[in-house]
C-alpha cells in the first residue's frame, strides 16, 4: 500500500481527535451507578428496608459512599446508611442485577427491585426484574461470579 499525502494529512488531522476520545472510551465503568454524581437516582436506599417501597431522597439530606452522593428521606435513614453502609447499599453498586448476571451493566429504575437474603437487588426495569425472578439464585451466583470484572 502507497501513503499519499491525502492519507498521511487525514491520520495527522485524526490524530488528535483519537487522542481526545480515547481515554473516554476506556474508562471503566464506575462502582456504583450514579447520574450526575447521584446513586441509584436519588432513592433513599434504607427505605426499601424499611417502608418495604422506593422513597424519593431528600435533596438536602445526603451522604458520601464509594464516590457518589445518596440520598434520603429522613436523617434517621442517613444516619443509619451512614453507621453500616453495605447493609443498605445495593448489591453491584446499584447496577441491574440481571445484566451483571448476564456480564455486563445496565442502569436502574427504582421500581424494579427486591430483597433477597437481606440484600437489595435492583433491575433495569420492572419486566427485566420478571426474567431475574425466574432464577434468583442462579442469577446471584453468575453476578457474584462477574462482580466487580463488568466494571472494566
Amino acid at each position: 500500500m502507497t501513503l499519499t499525502r491525502r492519507h498521511l494529512l487525514t491520520v495527522a488531522l485524526a490524530a488528535p481527535a483519537v487522542a481526545v476520545f480515547a481515554p473516554r472510551a476506556m474508562a471503566a465503568t464506575p462502582q456504583v451507578y450514579a447520574e450526575g454524581g447521584i446513586a441509584v437516582d436519588g432513592s433513599d436506599v434504607v427505605a426499601y428496608f424499611t417502608d418495604g417501597a422506593p422513597v424519593a431522597g431528600d435533596p438536602a439530606i445526603t451522604a458520601e459512599y464509594m464516590g457518589a452522593t445518596w440520598l434520603f428521606a429522613s436523617e434517621a435513614n442517613r444516619d443509619a446508611f451512614a453507621a453500616d453502609p453495605a447493609r443498605y447499599a445495593p448489591q453491584y453498586g446499584g447496577y441491574c442485577a440481571y445484566a451483571v448476571s448476564q456480564g455486563y451493566t445496565a442502569s436502574t429504575v427504582p421500581e424494579a427491585w427486591s430483597i433477597v437474603d437481606d440484600k437489595l437487588y435492583l433491575n433495569f426495569s420492572t419486566g427485566v426484574r420478571s426474567r431475574w425472578e425466574r432464577d434468583i439464585p442462579g442469577h446471584i451466583a453468575a453476578a457474584d461470579a462477574n462482580w466487580p470484572a463488568v466494571l472494566a
